[in-house]
């Protein structure tokens, strides 16, 4: 009994497979495509999942899709009837579109269907959007019951809803409708401070803390109507994304006395402080609606979901502040998470299986993409004329240990890639949380991004409250908390403003310390990483500290590495001292002169 999810043409497109209800592979089509936030239909993720489960697409019995296209065109129509004859030239624009490809999903997901398989003739399956995603956060979970929130842009109608898990069970609640979204608010203020919708919200998450709440109650008292319970409506008079090619209009502009930022343009004190002032907002509102769940649901335990279940900030105090036993949240929760939770609703919903009880949650670290084997590496390797050496695992982690302690950036190669947007400990690039100069380094010369990004934190699951003000595990990197008081530095200097808080080393691990004295905290398990969890020990045990940084293994505008081939290139192209492809280690200054020559001139080096 396989089951194969998809979601794909909005953006993030990816695909799950199950098997008898067990997470087997997923993966987001940008890992393979190397185009970020790839949208199209997700044929190689798909190749990936039927060759992970060892199966062909003829053995797959269910086949869904995780959104409903004919509700999306509804809402699309009455959206323009509404503000009509405001929007029409957005109207021209999206219906034939509409009429050529997305009202005929059917048409479009069978003919990539037919690219995998030219005899498929397989039948399909759709489920909501915001079920998709309720389902992606309860299922997996280690709940029994729980209340579920899925907050996000907009599904077909749906922006933010609530469900209710029970066992093999989800049910509906309620839900807050488009145009009125919180997600979508969050993405105007995205877009208004010059950074890319559906990509660029986490840098804005990044640049609260630099800003003052100033514009709160201007966004409450003008764009926002905030009820005591959580629920909200926008002031559709200040945006135009309902019927527009803009997030904003001339309203909003005026509201704050200027232009949208564009890209090119130095970011601004005000900027900052839009941030921090819809950060701000944001917390309120989802922490009024985590509470009003509580009170009027009585459920003990909460499961998240949607692209604002990233807002990590929002997810720590949630946490913090004791509304709930227990908290839940999915690792993919944007679209990509789609595709699972669109297979998850087919198995428990549709066929109405039993859930098992779990003791812990069944995304296996979100471990599920593809992994390569030693013997397919040296075959690259070689293939290319790369110079690398091959350790026993124990002296290779001691080694890798030794360089992290002398300031050594690694990029790190092991294991089954991640999946959603975070990289775990199977793609990433880590250092010593200690180093003064690494935040910097890693920005602008490894990254290739803008400096006030912060970094977060990977720390042996055992060791995190004595490090963090954290009590609870946190494997995606789904929440943030304050640095112990025990490692902050408290001769900090006060009444900084912007970017000039960045010069200011504030603990014993200020690569990883915001300028708020918080951390973006990962805690790594024995169980789901035993090899990275050994090599946190080993650095512990030369250091006293069990912290590393933990970025994802990519640059600015590229997704994260999939293949040897990625990560090599990436190597190359970047300031990385130090290249781990499962057990060779790479060193950048022995590779050859003539490899380093291609790079650096932009040639593309792979397999003849």
């Amino acid at each position: 009994m396989y089951i194969l999810g998809i979601s794909a043409y909005y953006h993030d497109s990816a695909a799950a497979l199950l098997k008898k209800g067990e997470i087997i592979a997923c993966a987001q089509e940008e890992r393979f495509t190397r185009k970020k936030h790839d949208a199209r239909f997700p044929e190689s993720a798909i190749r990936y999942c039927l060759q992970e489960g060892k199966i062909t697409l003829k053995q797959v019995s269910h086949i869904v899709f995780y959104d409903k296209p004919f509700l999306t065109f509804e809402r699309l129509l009455e959206t323009y009837l509404t503000f009509a004859p405001k929007g029409f030239s957005s109207f021209l624009k999206a219906m034939p579109i509409w009429l050529k490809e997305k009202l005929f999903m059917k048409r479009e997901i069978r003919q990539g269907l037919l690219k995998i398989d030219k005899t498929f003739k397989g039948e399909l399956l759709f489920t909501q959007h915001h079920q998709s995603h309720a389902a992606s956060a309860f299922f997996p979970s280690p709940f029994k019951e729980a209340a579920v929130l899925c907050l996000d842009g907009v599904g077909e109608w749906a922006t933010t809803s609530l469900w209710l898990g029970k066992d093999n069970q989800l049910s509906s609640e309620w839900e807050i409708n488009f145009p009125h979204s919180l997600g979508l608010l969050y993405s105007a203020f995205t877009y208004f401070t010059g950074f890319r919708v559906n990509s660029g919200e986490y840098k804005l998450m990044g640049l609260a803390p630099y800003g003052e709440a100033k514009y709160v109650d201007l966004i409450l008292n003008h764009l926002v109507d905030v009820k005591e319970d959580g629920t909200y409506r926008l002031n559709m008079n200040y945006f135009d994304f309902a019927t527009g090619f803009k997030m904003t209009n001339n309203r909003f502009a005026d509201l704050f006395g200027r232009l949208p930022r564009t890209a090119e343009e130095k970011i601004s004190q005000q900027d900052m402080d839009l941030a921090r002032s819809i950060q701000v907002v944001t917390e309120e509102i989802v922490l009024k609606l985590a509470r009003t769940v509580r009170r009027e649901q009585g459920m003990r335990n909460l499961c998240m979901a949607g692209g604002v279940a990233l807002n990590c900030v929002a997810n720590g105090r949630i946490v913090k502040e004791k509304i709930f036993d227990g908290v839940w949240i999915q690792p993919a929760a944007g679209d990509a998470g789609g595709a699972l939770g669109a297979a998850l609703t087919v198995w428990y919903d549709y066929l109405k299986n039993e859930r098992l009880p779990m003791q812990t949650d069944s995304m296996k670290g979100a471990y599920l993409g593809p992994s390569f084997s030693n013997e397919e590496i040296c075959q690259y390797l070689n293939s290319v004329g790369a110079k690398y050496r091959c350790f026993e695992e124990e002296i290779f982690l001691d080694h890798v240990a030794a360089l992290l302690v002398e300031e050594k950036i690694i990029a790190w190669f092991s294991g089954r890639m991640e999946y959603g947007p975070r990289a775990l400990g199977a793609r990433s690039i880590i250092g010593d949380a200690r180093s003064q100069k690494m935040q910097s380094m890693m920005n602008l010369k490894i990254k290739f991004r803008e400096s006030f990004r912060p970094f977060a934190p990977v720390v042996l699951q055992d060791k995190c409250q004595a490090w963090f003000d954290l009590n609870e595990p946190s494997p995606y990197m789904l929440l943030v908390a304050r640095v112990q008081e025990t490692h902050l530095l408290h001769d900090q200097p006060q009444g900084l403003e912007g970017f000039d808080k960045l010069k200011v080393s504030r603990s014993m691990i200020p690569a990883v310390t915001h300028v708020d004295n918080s951390a973006r905290v990962q805690t790594m398990c024995l169980d789901t990483n035993p090899r990275f969890y050994k090599l946190l020990q080993k650095f512990e045990g030369l250091t006293g500290c069990p912290v590393l940084i933990n970025t994802s293994f990519n640059v600015r505008g590229e997704p994260i590495v999939c293949t040897p081939e990625d990560a090599f290139r990436c190597f190359m192209s970047t300031n990385i001292d130090c290249l781990v492809l499962e057990n060779q280690l790479l060193m950048k200054e022995e590779q050859p002169e003539f490899l380093k020559i291609k790079f650096k001139e932009g040639e593309t080096v792979g397999v003849d």
